[in-house]
């Protein structure tokens, strides 16, 4: 017998069938379910996830760890040993195959429980960023995980969701819903709630689980969940994307290489040496096995995934999500930080502090402001002309138009409002319009605007002042339309000025009276401002300071008026000087060369900017060689976050395509978590280096002995297996310590380091293998040949491997060489 929960063949005629009749079908209304409903539903017919087929076995992930380079040395160095053993057996050989062997599959399960462990954390990281979309329960708006959607559920959707299941459109808004990752769609198409095409999907009436919505809002009603959904049928068996080469792990492969070629020439440099010099072809063999085991760095792999592991969980507790985890280490490089303004550089918190009502300005809080002149209309606007939704604590729904509905409502309640005058059409805000426009059912006479005009509707608008004033012919005056002439238009603006001036978020708004369902753009009605304040975290500054110090130039990219972005700037400390305000318009209208010298300026602000004109930015900073990180929220924001060097998207108040798009999230949406990731990245890449320098040091009092008993027949002062014993004992378990090393106090006082600069560099080499290295090989020669001398053995005299005094000639060597490394942690 089939339960729910198994996959299901779906009718394929929910999109040409009658709405009521899919709604019987579902047993559900047009309002949406229960919650006592929806709980029941969802153990009916499961969570509302793909169930995919593991990706990679566990026993493939584990095998892949013997197929790094440094891996496949030590493999062939242990064929090589038992192959010896074979030739000329009973010389020990043996249990260097077996020891090489053992390294090998240390390293191969170290690396593998690293990997396993920061796979858990990315997990948990993804869970904590759960999917976010409304719907309609108990006949309220609710906003729940996705996953908790089920069929029936009438979901409400709005610019920057993703889809979270399918479902047929029972109201569209200029509803645009990307499809091409489903349907190949070259452009998001216009939805509607007719059926327009036989095909389920390519009638426009139908949305689809994993779409995007791009713009414009609407409401559905879902169908199909998890795997009965259109996606669910195709995605049976997941397909592991392919990954771009992260910097990090191309500097980690340029260093396999180099220390690879270089333990490789050594060895058979020196087997060819040994060989002509008569020695036999056995010993010449393992001295080259020793050579090539002294050069390869065991512990590399793991203490890179521990350093970045760490250094994400570090980042987590700050509220900073990494989605890569080798993505942490290019926040070390960033040399400009492009970031929004609201919500970044200030709280988020908006509410309303100015109003302003024909030319008198007025504070929101002031006493008998709802018997002002011409309050009936602008509150009337503030409350229509808006999505945000009143709840029993707070509003559901964006910050500003939350921030209008408190108001509102304090002032006077807001009641039934929206029931008396219905909408009945909406062109959305979006970057490029800057205005808001719904059309209401006009109740019969009951509004302020009916009673002078006959028409049966009311259009509301509400956007940025410049855009608002251009299509405005009239304003109000004692109840009467007049004309918004210059004069009064020059009124606004210094008003508008005024406000901008101190930092206030300026919308005006208008209205008319029409008697069409969608209102055309122009003869609107003046009716007043409303100044919000946001005001900034108050740990930005202390952050941008440290940005500075750290030689990383902060630019602040915002849609908002120039002059109150250029306030919040000197606030924050973003100006310090003789900081310049660009305008979008402006930068559209520069030269690529004048933009090339316009980003050399060091304090910059980008106001009333688009998406399009923050991704030219980005652009042009990483032409000059600069490494760019951006923050972004909105569904426009997706291309300067895929396109940055490291995309910032924020945890709160981000859409879920910006989320997507970006490397790391933001739980907290606050710039001071931005600068804290990058010292975390910064500190990576030391880290890293720290234990290049440290191994490679133990290199050289590992590899000289072979070449001295080779050169110049000195007896051999250290055996494979020792070297074994210091690349397991001191090399891996100190160096996981430099993994977990904090930040240095001076990080964040450093410049930034160049993008082309190696973890491997010669200075590095010579300090590593021209003097510490140096330093301990001389001190393992010292102790060697001083219990040498002590036990009576003089140059050229036999000395059996077998004897006591050889063998506590070695351990001192090796005891010499552990003290030396474990003081070079220190």
């Amino acid at each position: 017998m089939m339960t729910h929960h198994q996959e299901t063949t779906l009718p394929a005629d929910q999109h040409r069938i009658p709405l009521e009749a899919l709604q019987q079908r579902l047993h559900c209304t047009g309002e949406g379910l229960s919650a006592a409903e929806a709980a029941q539903r969802l153990l009916e017919f499961g969570s509302n996830e793909l169930r995919v087929r593991k990706e990679t076995p566990e026993i493939v992930k584990f095998l892949r760890q013997f197929g790094n380079f440094f891996a496949l040395l030590l493999i062939v160095g242990s064929a090589l040993a038992f192959f010896a053993d074979y030739l000329q057996p009973g010389e020990g050989n043996f249990y260097i195959g077996v020891a090489l062997l053992a390294v090998v599959l240390l390293n191969a399960l170290f690396t593998y429980l690293q990997e396993q462990q920061s796979e858990r954390i990315m997990e948990s990281f993804r869970n904590m960023l759960p999917s976010m979309i409304s719907v309609q329960r108990d006949g309220q708006l609710a906003r729940i995980e996705a996953r908790l959607v089920v069929p029936g559920d009438v979901i409400v959707l709005e610019e920057g969701d993703r889809v979270p299941a399918d479902g047929r459109l029972i109201e569209v808004n200029q509803l645009k819903v990307d499809h091409a990752s489903l349907t190949g769609e070259s452009e998001p198409q216009l939805r509607k709630v007719a059926c327009t095409h036989d095909k389920l999907m390519e009638s426009r009436n139908m949305v689809f689980s994993g779409t995007l919505v791009q713009s414009g809002n609407g409401r559905a009603l879902v169908y199909g969940t998890g795997m009965n959904t259109q996606i669910g049928q195709i995605v049976q068996v997941t397909k592991e994307a392919g990954t771009v080469e992260t910097p990090i792990r191309k500097e980690l492969h340029h260093f396999i290489r180099v220390i690879s070629t270089i333990a490789i020439a050594l060895g058979l440099l020196f087997f060819a040496l040994s060989v002509l010099l008569g020695n036999p072809f056995i010993g010449s063999l393992i001295f080259a096995i020793g050579i090539i085991v002294a050069n390869v760095p065991e512990g590399l792999l793991p203490t890179v995934t521990l350093a970045l592991t760490m250094a994400s969980k570090r980042m987590a507790k700050k509220n900073a999500l990494i989605k890569n985890l080798e993505a942490v280490e290019t926040l070390g490089s960033t040399t400009v930080i492009c970031t929004d303004k609201t919500g970044t550089i200030t709280q988020n918190r908006m509410r309303v502090a100015t109003l302003v009502l024909g030319e008198d300005e007025w504070s929101a809080d002031q006493s008998g402001l709802s018997q002002v002149e011409g309050f009936a209309e602008a509150w009337a606007a503030m409350v229509l002309c808006n999505n945000a939704r009143l709840t029993d604590d707070h509003y559901l729904g964006d910050p500003t138009e939350g921030a209008l509905l408190l108001l509102a409502q304090a002032l006077q309640p807001i009641g039934d409002l929206a029931a008396r005058f219905p909408r009945v059409h909406e062109s959305p805000f979006d970057s490029a319009t800057k205005r808001m426009i719904t059309t209401h059912h006009g109740g019969n006479g009951q509004h302020a605007q009916d009673r002078h005009h006959a028409q049966p509707n009311v259009a509301y608008m509400k956007g940025a002042p410049e855009i608002v004033f251009d299509k405005c012919t009239h304003r109000l005056r004692h109840g009467e339309r007049i004309e918004f002439d210059a004069a009064a238009r020059r009124k606004a603006l210094e008003l508008y000025e005024v406000l901008a001036a101190r930092g206030e978020r300026v919308l005006a708004l208008a209205c008319k009276a029409t008697d069409a369902d969608a209102a055309s753009e122009e003869d609107f009605v003046y009716l007043g401002l409303v100044g919000m304040l946001d005001p900034p975290r108050p740990e930005i500054a202390e952050a941008i300071d440290r940005c500075r110090s750290a030689g990383i130039r902060v630019f602040m990219v915002t849609g908002d008026y120039p002059t109150t972005a250029e306030s919040i700037a000197r606030q924050v400390g973003l100006f310090t000087g003789d900081g310049r305000v660009v305008v979008g318009e402006d930068l559209l209208a520069m030269s690529e060369q004048e933009i090339s010298v316009l980003l050399d300026s060091r304090e910059l602000v980008f106001a009333r900017s688009t998406p399009l004109q923050k991704l030219q930015i980005v652009k042009g900073l990483q032409k000059k060689g600069e490494i760019v990180t951006v923050t972004g929220d909105g569904v426009n924001d997706a291309p300067a976050l895929k396109n940055a060097n490291m995309g910032v998207a924020m945890g709160l108040s981000g859409t879920e395509v910006a989320k997507e798009a970006a490397d790391m999230v933001l739980m907290d949406d606050n710039f001071a978590t931005i600068v804290q990731a990058v010292e975390e990245g910064r500190t990576i890449f030391a880290n890293i280096k720290k234990f290049i320098a440290y191994v490679l040091t133990s290199n050289v009092p590992e590899i000289l002995p072979f070449i001295a008993f080779v050169a110049i027949d000195a007896p051999l002062a250290l055996t494979v297996v020792l070297i074994l014993t210091i690349d397991l004992g001191t090399d891996i378990l100190p160096a996981l310590g430099l993994g977990r090393e904090l930040p240095e106090e001076d990080v964040m006082k450093q410049p930034p380091r160049r993008r082309d600069e190696r973890l491997l560099t010669w200075p590095l080499l010579g300090m590593s293998y021209g003097i510490i290295g140096m330093l301990q090989a001389a001190a393992g020669f010292f102790a060697f040949f001083v219990v040498l001398e002590r036990g009576g053995w003089v140059w050229g005299a036999e000395l059996p491997t077998s004897s006591l005094l050889y063998q506590t000639a070695v351990t001192s060597f090796f005891a010499a060489v552990v003290i030396c490394q474990v003081a070079d942690v220190w």
